[in-house]
């Protein structure tokens, strides 16, 4: 540690720090523009000039390390003058655009010019103009002549997205902030550049001339897009959502949020809202009043208990709904006698945490960035969870390996020490693998008999090293048919390596849906059941069932065969085909709910618009169809009664936590994975759920185009393909003709081809056999 005096005070800070870190200890602000506590040193705005004792000229806070007994000054003349002069410079060439400038009022320039700046300009000459640049639907960079040169953006794309899609090019007043050779800026975190730009000349290009920051008001929120739980402030004008920024909270997000958290908003203000209860009659859907639909509904589920029985009757919400609505809706259900309700709308593998208890992360989200061992199991990290492949990023810059088994490798955009590359039925031989390296090393018996290769071997040395560790299962992981054998041997390789085992997660409250029992029953159907056979009368809870089935051709024969089916949605088109009845409730922004994220910390957040039209709260639709079907226990007042009803008490959230899988239960010799072609289906980002999908600046990017086919460079080969052209690809009786591209890192009998996709949705389950022939 070390002492230093700073104005007159005596701060002490450890040994390497800078100036500007002691001032911040302290409490004492100076100036800055390129100096960001989440970004490295660049020191070339000279804004946070001080004055030093015995140093000859004004030194930079941010780039001056402390030293024992060092006296600075931040407000002695010899600073203050050395600042001002750096302004004047910097407002040389600044154009006077304020009154029309997007970041007016929220501008570090325009906040420190008032306090160092001077009424007027000696500066006669030409002021230089920097011409604008398209770099996609998200950032506006069409007045780079306000840009002051900090390279924030610059050092994000380099240390926090990992991509450097932005970068300084010419010198001294020519220089400037471009793209290279004119792409696009296409990073799933480049939001955020808007964010640490301290003048306009990043702004946001949906709300750009929409309304001044001083006309919005500011409330908190909370993502419902993945399992982060990413904090929000949500900024409203008129009642109406109209920006979307961070919320700072280290032990989440820190102060990044994605892209499809910040600008999905633009969904919940589209033209595709259900604004009023809709019946279908003769084919036509008829507006009506809450009383008649719900009166409608109540009657109908009574109908088909008293002539069908309860079994005939479920419900299917998705992890985008909250912990509330999610209650409900079982409570609804097993009130009327079924056990048919369950929110893994995309799962093949249905074992489960024993009941009341979750799968979860089996960490901290903060301790991802501080690994030193990752092993990642099936997982499109970048895409699936943004801000955790952020900070696993961050473990991996301090010296952290990271290692991954999947059929297909998509640039991370970090270095990545190891791959095991097979097709999802190899899997779990796979992990065998590894346990049984790791075995041969602990001199244990190994959970299954099996060989490792030398890329497994890798694996296991590194994870029996180093001090940190995890395994961690992605979506593909949790989705796959055999993802029971996969938590029980990622269980098994993680308890003899010291590493936390535990699931990324899926949508913003899996866990949570867990917790409160949205989960079959004894003797319950699961999602995959009801979406695979006609069910006599299903509640849908705020989900696209084809697009979010595990099998979009099974989902959408099982859905048109259904009796009667309920849609509880904010959106008039995600099963207008299929249902009978649409309820309008109010997505995240409309209504008081609780997401509980991945690590198991429940969430709670209030609505910060009403809702659109006659839309109501998801559970307050809920609480009033109980009330109508005559079942007890529906008289909540608040969500949170309701809340408190659905969690009990939050302290006792991580005591219901568990990864603990049945080892005993895996087979002396996995399966044999079948010698043919087998789909490996990701789920685009922009293509997670019903709101994300209708975000309309969102799906012009480049990780919302079409979905092509990947396949394996033998079978590129062998078809004779060339870039461009079409394949056709059959599972079954379901296929689709699409645009295909080879992917040299895909497993050589694995087909890559998403889902959730319209372009898709022909196609049948995420797992499983496939062919493909020239189109």
């Amino acid at each position: 540690m070390a002492d230093i005096q700073l104005d007159g005070k005596t701060v002490t800070v450890p040994d390497g720090s800078m100036v500007m870190h002691a001032a911040d200890a302290a409490g004492t602000y100076i100036p800055h523009f390129c100096y960001h506590k989440k970004l490295s040193i660049a020191a070339n705005c000279r804004m946070c000039l001080v004055d030093i004792e015995k140093m000859p000229k004004p030194m930079p806070a941010c780039a001056t390390p402390v030293t024992n007994g060092m006296v600075v000054r931040t407000k002695s003349e010899k600073a203050l003058k050395a600042q001002q002069s750096v302004m004047e410079f910097l407002l040389i060439n600044h154009p006077l655009d304020c009154p029309i400038c997007d970041q007016g009022g929220e501008c570090q320039l325009q906040d420190l010019a008032v306090g160092y700046g001077k009424s007027s300009s000696r500066y006669e000459e030409e002021k230089r103009v920097v011409f604008h640049k398209d770099v996609g639907p998200l950032i506006s960079m069409e007045e780079m002549s306000r840009c002051i040169h900090c390279t924030r953006c610059v050092r994000f794309g380099q240390e926090v997205s990992g991509i450097m899609e932005l970068g300084m090019v010419h010198r001294g007043e020519h220089s400037e902030i471009t793209t290279v050779a004119g792409k696009t800026v296409d990073s799933e975190l480049s939001g955020n550049m808007i964010d640490i730009c301290p003048v306009g000349a990043l702004t946001s290009k949906p709300f750009r001339y929409s309304a001044r920051t001083w006309e919005l008001s500011r409330r908190k929120s909370v993502s419902p897009h993945d399992s982060t739980g990413a904090n929000l402030i949500v900024q409203v004008k008129a009642n109406q959502v109209m920006r979307v920024v961070p919320l700072e909270n280290e032990a989440v997000n820190e102060c990044w949020i994605a892209d499809r958290d910040r600008f999905s908003y633009e969904a919940l203000n589209g033209d595709s809202r259900l604004k009023q209860p809709m019946i279908k009659q003769g084919g036509q859907w008829q507006a009506v009043d809450w009383n008649t639909a719900l009166g409608y509904v109540a009657d109908g589920l009574k109908r088909v208990k008293a002539e069908f029985g309860a079994a005939g009757i479920g419900a299917l919400g998705h992890v985008s709904s909250t912990v509330e609505e999610l209650h409900l809706l079982a409570k609804i259900v097993r009130g009327l006698g079924s056990e048919n309700v369950d929110h893994r709308l995309r799962h093949a593998d249905f074992s489960a945490a024993p009941a009341g208890q979750a799968r979860w992360l089996g960490t901290s989200v903060a301790s991802l960035s501080t690994l030193e061992r990752v092993f990642v199991i099936g997982s499109f990290l970048r895409k699936d969870h943004p801000l955790f492949a952020q900070r696993i990023r961050q473990a991996v810059r301090r010296g952290g390996q990271v290692y991954s088994l999947n059929a297909v490798h998509d640039d991370w955009a970090m270095p990545v020490a190891g791959t095991l590359t097979a097709a999802p039925p190899a899997w779990a031989q796979q992990l065998a693998e590894v346990a049984a390296a790791v075995a041969q090393a602990k001199g244990a018996a190994a959970p299954v008999a099996a060989t490792p290769g030398a890329h497994a071997q890798a694996v296991a040395n590194a994870l029996l090293a180093g001090e940190r560790k995890a395994v961690l299962l992605g979506n593909a992981a949790a989705q796959h048919p055999q993802a029971s054998q996969l938590l029980a041997l990622a269980g098994w390789i993680a308890e003899h390596t010291g590493a936390t085992v535990g699931y990324l997660g899926e949508g913003g409250n899996a866990v949570g849906a867990q917790i409160v029992g949205a989960l079959p029953g004894p003797g319950g159907l699961n999602a995959g059941q009801m979406l695979s056979q006609p069910m006599k009368a299903l509640l849908l809870l705020n989900t696209e069932p084809v697009l979010d089935a595990a099998n979009a051709a099974a989902a959408r024969q099982a859905l048109g065969g259904s009796g009667l089916v309920v849609g509880l949605t904010a959106f008039k088109d995600t099963m207008a085909d299929v249902a009978d009845v649409l309820l309008p409730i109010a997505p995240f922004t409309e209504t008081a709910g609780c997401f509980v994220n991945a690590e198991g910390r429940a969430q709670s957040f209030h609505g910060v618009v009403k809702p659109a039209g006659d839309a109501r709260p998801g559970w307050k639709v809920l609480r009033v169809l109980g009330n109508l079907l005559g079942l007890p226990g529906f008289d909540f007042e608040t969500a949170e009664d309701v809340r408190a009803a659905a969690l009990g008490d939050t302290a006792t959230l991580a005591q219901r936590l568990n990864n603990q899988a049945d080892v005993g239960a895996l087979s002396a010799a996995l399966p044999a994975a079948d010698g043919g072609l087998q789909r490996v289906a990701d789920v685009p980002i922009y293509a997670s759920d019903a709101t994300v999908r209708r975000a309309v600046s969102l799906q012009f990017t480049a990780d919302a185009k079409a979905p092509l086919v990947g396949l394996p460079s033998a079978l590129w080969q062998q078809l004779g393909l060339a870039p461009g052209a079409k394949v056709r690809v059959t599972q079954g009786e379901a296929s689709a003709v699409l645009a295909a591209r080879e992917d040299a890192t895909l497993a050589a009998n694995a087909v890559r081809v998403a889902a959730g996709h319209q372009a898709t949705s022909s196609l049948g389950a995420m797992f499983g056999a496939i062919t493909v022939e020239r189109a």
